[in-house]
């Protein structure tokens, strides 16, 4: 578990992140052009807004949610589909 302190409004904070998150973390801050404290800045204000509990947890949520968009954008449509060329293959 890695411990961030930030500083959010002007309140010191901390909080608790795998190491796997926090390397994430970083590496959409930087895709960003924003520091981590501002990433987890945003973030807060929008588990504010949507009324979600706990920063960790709406952390995690953030990159789960950006992996899976950064995801399907590079697989494409035609990527997310089953495709079947011989329908008796799975009778």
């Amino acid at each position: 578990m890695e411990k961030i302190s930030v500083s959010l409004h002007g309140h010191a904070t901390s909080i608790s992140l795998e190491a796997e998150f926090y390397s994430e973390l970083k590496k959409i801050a930087a895709a960003d052009g924003l520091s981590v404290a501002s990433l987890i800045s945003m973030i807060d204000d929008r588990r504010v807004e949507t009324g979600l509990s706990g920063l960790s947890g709406a952390i995690r949520v953030f990159i789960l949610s950006r992996v899976i968009s950064q995801r399907d954008a590079a697989m494409g449509p035609a990527d997310n589909v089953i495709k079947s060329t011989d329908d008796d293959a799975f009778m």
